[in-house]
């Protein structure tokens, strides 16, 4: 089988292309199309990695690692969390804007796009980047755990005073392969209703800017624009 064709950010793609050619990345693209032919997967094909295209290597200060895309149609584009512009903000999202404005008192916006904060530097990445249409954790176990394990050891070995938030269980796993001598790796439950107590109270946002600001970086912004852009 001809190797997928992947239209990558050129910092991204120097570091992960190599695993493309990999076997378990081949056996998980043919179990994709497999999947497809009698299945609806989320996000669209075009979409898949569009967290790594909007948020460059090099411009990389901190990571949200969610579990798997969300199963509901038109929600998933790529990037954790985030839904498109028109798209009801799901309830995992409405409990990171209450967090969020319990911890910086900023007022949830109606909508749950969340490219602001990637192109300043957040990447929204999902453990596992497909799904089926109504079957959450659909393609748990098929391969994508270690694709993302390489690109948190990337992220980990070649940058510096990176913020990394894992939320729930199956993103804390991911916090084994971090070097926390050289990053901040704040932890909780996921914002899920089903698990959002754990969550509630992480003031993960302002901490993360404390770190960012303590090692001479820019903080981020975690206002959202009224509307989305």
């Amino acid at each position: 089988m001809a190797r997928l064709k992947v239209n990558l950010e050129s910092g991204w793609k120097s570091r992960l292309e190599a695993q493309f050619d990999l076997p378990y990345m081949k056996a998980l693209q043919v179990y994709l199309l497999d999947r497809a032919k009698t299945a609806t997967l989320y996000p669209p094909i075009a979409q898949r990695y569009s967290a790594f295209n909007a948020t460059p290597f090099d411009q990389l200060k901190v990571v949200i690692l969610g579990q798997d895309p969300y199963h509901g149609p038109g929600q998933a584009h790529g990037m954790c969390f985030s839904v498109l512009p028109g798209v009801r903000v799901p309830p995992s999202l409405r409990n990171v804007y209450k967090e969020l404005q319990a911890d910086l008192n900023i007022e949830p916006v109606q909508h749950g796009y969340l490219q602001s904060w990637a192109e300043q530097g957040v990447l929204l990445l999902n453990s596992v980047l497909t799904v089926e249409d109504g079957q959450a954790a659909a393609h748990q176990g098929k391969g994508w755990e270690q694709f993302t394990d390489c690109v948190i050891e990337r992220i980990s070995a070649e940058t510096q005073g990176t913020v990394f938030l894992l939320w729930g269980a199956y993103a804390k796993k991911k916090g084994q392969i971090i070097d926390t001598q050289k990053h901040c790796v704040l932890s909780s439950a996921h914002p899920s209703p089903l698990s959002v107590r754990g969550f509630t109270g992480c003031k993960h946002f302002s901490k993360t800017n404390e770190y960012l600001q303590s090692q001479g970086r820019v903080p981020i912004d975690w206002k959202l624009p009224l509307l989305p852009v």
